[in-house]
């Protein structure tokens, strides 16, 4: 009886050949033969799945693929191989689903997401995972380098014809990718070929052998006591809605996101207390109102007098836009809200504070930057070092009584305490 063995795909076909070739093996060089136009060779290999798999490896000279047959019994030695790998782009697409979306905030993953879509797979997606070099991800560095990125991702195309104005006219505007873009780029396939590693798909993380210079942050000079002073009093003789906000940035040091996101039961006007929990966020097009990114940015904060008045005055201005809009209001319990109760824009906010800005005539800083400013402000209106210690989130009174070193003139002291006097005019007249 005899019985015919069917050859794999990647196997050689030639029952002749597959003789001739055991002839021809030097001694230790295993399953090595003939294959198309070079040399194969396999070795039977766990997968990371647990089963039992043949790994092949090719080459055009015997000595090639003998030495890649040395690595892979190496690696088949310390833990599982995997049989299959796939591209760049398939594999990113696994890890954002899989490992990124689920374990990571909402904000961090789109910008994960961002990353791998317009800088890392235009580029590198095709590879295969397991034939990404050292090279290629230098190379790819450094065309993020030298590459106009709006000519790389078409963004000129994607304008209607009349509002086409560079690129897609053939007139570059040479937007080159800044040293922190590129270095956060490489920080996300870092991570991602971490992750591969740790899956055991990978032997290595070829990303992580290259050595990408750290830019540095422009610092931002944040704003005196004086123009903080002078931003809060403008705002206020203006009657802004915003000025609540903009004190609980200053004088709290609240984040943007945590402000808009505070709600009326985190508020506690008779004890003088704020719980800082919640956030909006806009993400991937969503406007989400979600908890805080972690445990620490939690807390209660004591209400200074001038943040209890605010927020009180907010707390009667709300009810009145309330009632003028009637059943076009959406009672969703924030703080500060549009006219219909909507949740406010993050970006809308910036607009606001940029306006306010400039109509007090105080030097422009981004928003973020005033939490810079919060600890000066403290100081200046005389809030006992404990309750700033708790505001500032100082884990030692040392710490806080550094700050406290600061001496600010009478004058400016003097000034913040009639603006904290002047928001229980209205309260006082009602």
């Amino acid at each position: 009886m005899t019985t015919t063995a069917l050859a794999t795909p990647d196997e050689p076909e030639d029952g002749k050949r597959r003789k001739n070739s055991r002839r021809s093996r030097a001694n230790g060089e295993g399953s090595i033969y003939p294959y198309r136009n070079g040399y194969a060779a396999y070795a039977w290999v766990t997968t990371p799945t647990g089963e039992r798999k043949r790994k092949y490896v090719y080459g055009k000279t015997r000595d090639i693929v003998h030495d890649k047959y040395v690595k892979l019994l190496g690696s088949a030695k310390l833990g599982p191989v995997a049989t299959k790998s796939p591209t760049l782009a398939g594999y990113l697409t696994y890890w954002l689903r899989e490992v990124v979306d689920p374990n990571l905030a909402p904000a961090t993953a789109a910008n994960y997401d961002m990353f791998v879509r317009l800088y890392i797979v235009p580029v590198l997606g095709k590879k295969r995972l397991d034939k990404l070099s050292v090279q290629d991800v230098r190379t790819w560095l450094n065309g993020l380098r030298d590459r106009c990125q709006c000519c790389a991702q078409g963004k000129d195309e994607r304008r209607s014809k009349d509002e086409r104005r560079c690129c897609a006219l053939g007139e570059c505007c040479e937007q080159y990718a800044s040293d922190r873009t590129v270095r956060d780029a490489w920080t996300v396939l870092r991570a991602a070929l971490n992750n591969a590693v740790r899956e055991e798909i990978l032997p290595r993380n070829v990303a992580a052998l290259l050595r990408v210079p750290k830019p540095r942050r422009r610092k931002v000079k944040p704003w005196s006591v004086d123009e903080a002073r002078k931003f809060l009093e403008a705002a206020r003789q203006r009657r802004d809605p915003l000025y609540p906000a903009f004190v609980l940035i200053l004088v709290l040091g609240l984040r943007r996101g945590e402000m808009l996101g505070l709600r009326w039961e985190d508020v506690d006007l008779d004890k003088a207390e704020l719980t800082v929990g919640w956030q909006i966020q806009r993400i991937r097009g969503r406007l989400l109102h979600r908890e805080t990114k972690t445990e620490s940015s939690d807390a209660v904060l004591p209400l200074p007098d001038i943040c209890a008045t605010a927020l009180a005055e907010r707390d009667e201005n709300q009810a009145a836009v309330r009632d003028t809009a009637g059943e076009e209001w959406t009672e969703l319990g924030l703080v500060f809200t549009t006219r219909t109760g909507q949740p406010i824009e993050p970006r809308n906010f910036n607009r606001s504070f940029t306006t306010a800005c400039r109509k007090a005539g105080v030097r422009l800083i981004p928003v973020h930057a005033t939490r810079k400013t919060c600890a000066s402000l403290l100081v200046a209106m005389d809030v006992h070092p404990r309750v700033a210690m708790q505001i500032l989130r100082h884990s030692q009174i040392s710490v806080t009584m550094n700050v406290y070193s600061e001496v600010s003139s009478d004058a400016t002291r003097k000034a913040l305490k009639r603006l904290g006097k002047s928001l229980d005019s209205p309260r006082e007249g009602s």
